[in-house]
């Protein structure tokens, strides 16, 4: 390998290291900021919160890379092109095209890990993520109990206060109102409310058991009202009100609805980006199986419920005699045969439908199972195209525009990075809707930046100047002189 080759790889391998975590945190501050009402204020332990945003990162691979490799490639052929290093390259009789041998070389190897990390461990990392945020967002808030709002979360009890000490835990002006199963010191051990009680109290101090099990609310200075409801939930004349003043009492709340408790993960595992590229195909495989079976069968299903007309699997080996529209009536006979015969067609075509319609919706749902397996297909590889059209794009624009560091370089990349996920965005989601095929849906973006990554390397290679702003000033001023001559 020539020193020449060297230079440029050491030239490459820093910045893609750096922008490839630049981006990753970027993203990953992006995933905090969408889900931040999800995961804060609920108990978690940090563990949780580190797991959950190591799965995150490890999905934002997919975005990160192709993005890392177009920013980090425009940086070093603009740093090379800044400091006159690619002019004294080519006046050593070395092409561009060579200069750019080590590095697709590189880029072709990122790609291959690429596509092993799309296909392997991206579904794993989907799996772990999307299940434990599954987890993460249905947990419920561990602030307890807020100022002026009623708590339901606790079960037999709705619980609101005015205020709140800044400590949080001692309350004032406390309303309980129990249902049925709750309990409070004021009662006999073992025994539970068996109608609707409402608890007032001044002051109350909550606090947790040593096991994490019960919330505690200690009363101060209130009363207590109980309702003797029936048993049998009918009227009962003898119905009584109690009320019982206390001094102290304390309100034991289960906290069990407010542990974290995990999904098994098999349950998420048969979800589309969960899946590699053999189970992919697999369950493609399958579920078209499934929907030609069906679409034989119909026929069967359908021929049972037509009365008055045969369905040949053959054709016949004569013409039948077609007898005009507007005479198929007068040919029945009198006006009853042909009511009879109207009501008879009406009930036929209402069955046909009611069998029709359900077997129709499980073939669009089938067609849409199809669209997803082959999209997510696709995209196993498209993450490896990627990476190569977006060097394609970022060494010749590098080399063009001469410019290193993190200014120009990060605005351009960001334009082309967007152009790419925009219409990829797009070409997905016109393949999901069933409006282009899957192929062309995932591949439309490698299809659009593919050309202009080959026109850039052409002008590259030509050494053009079509980022120089003077060239241009200069045309539209000739043009203008032109014009004012004229």
């Amino acid at each position: 390998m020539k020193k020449i080759h060297l230079l440029i790889l050491k030239a490459f391998i820093r910045p893609f290291i750096v922008t490839f975590f630049i981006v990753m945190f970027v993203l990953l501050m992006l995933f905090l900021w969408k889900y931040i009402d999800d995961l804060i204020g609920k108990g978690f332990e940090w563990y949780t919160i580190l797991e959950l945003m190591m799965y995150a990162s490890a999905t934002n691979v997919a975005m990160a890379l192709p993005l890392s490799v177009l920013l980090s490639s425009i940086m070093t052929y603009g740093t090379l092109g800044e400091n006159y290093e690619l002019v004294a390259i080519k006046s050593a009789g070395i092409s561009l095209s060579r200069a750019l041998y080590p590095m697709v070389i590189v880029v072709a190897a990122l790609s291959v890990a690429a596509f092993a990390f799309s296909d392997y461990m991206l579904p794993v990392a989907n799996l772990k993520f999307y299940s434990l945020l599954y987890d993460a967002r249905k947990q419920k808030s561990a602030s307890l109990i807020k100022e002026g709002v009623f708590n339901n979360s606790f079960p037999g009890y709705s619980v609101r206060v005015q205020k709140k000490d800044p400590d949080g835990q001692l309350l004032h002006g406390v309303m309980i109102y129990e249902r049925a199963g709750g309990s409070t010191s004021m009662q006999p051990t073992g025994a539970s409310s068996s109608g609707n009680n409402v608890i007032f109290a001044k002051e109350g101090r909550m606090f947790k058991s040593f096991d994490n099990a019960f919330l505690i609310i200690k009363l101060k200075d209130g009363v207590r009202y109980e309702e003797d409801a029936s048993s049998n939930g009918g009227y009962n004349p003898r119905e009584t009100l109690m009320r019982l003043r206390f001094k102290e009492t304390e309100v034991k709340m289960d906290l069990s609805s407010f542990k974290f408790n995990r999904t098994p993960q098999n349950e998420f595992s048969k979800a589309f980006q969960m899946l590699s590229s053999k189970q992919l195909l697999y369950s493609r495989d399958s579920v078209e199986k499934g929907v030609n079976l069906g679409l034989e069968q119909n026929l069967g299903a359908v021929t049972a419920y037509i009365k008055y007309f045969n369905m040949p699997h053959k054709p016949a080996p004569r013409k039948l005699p077609v007898i005009p529209h507007k005479h198929v009536l007068e040919a029945l006979g009198s006006v009853t045969d042909q009511i009879n015969a109207i009501t008879n067609a009406g009930n036929e075509a209402r069955s046909l439908k009611d069998i029709v319609k359900p077997k129709g919706d499980t073939y669009i749902e089938n067609d849409k199972i199809l669209r997803r397996y082959l999209i997510e297909y696709q995209k196993k590889f498209t993450l490896s195209a990627a990476c190569l059209v977006l060097f394609l794009i970022g060494a010749p624009l590098g080399a063009i525009i001469r410019k290193g560091g993190l200014g120009l370089p990060v605005v351009i990349s960001v334009v082309f990075f967007l152009i790419y996920y925009i219409i990829s965005t797009i070409g997905e989601k016109s393949a999901k809707d069933g409006n282009i095929s899957p192929v062309l849906g995932t591949w439309v973006a490698i299809f659009v930046l593919a050309p202009i990554g080959l026109f850039l390397s052409y002008k590259a290679a030509n050494d053009s100047v079509l980022f120089d702003m003077e060239l241009y000033k200069r045309f539209f001023a000739n043009l203008f002189k032109r014009k004012e001559s004229r």
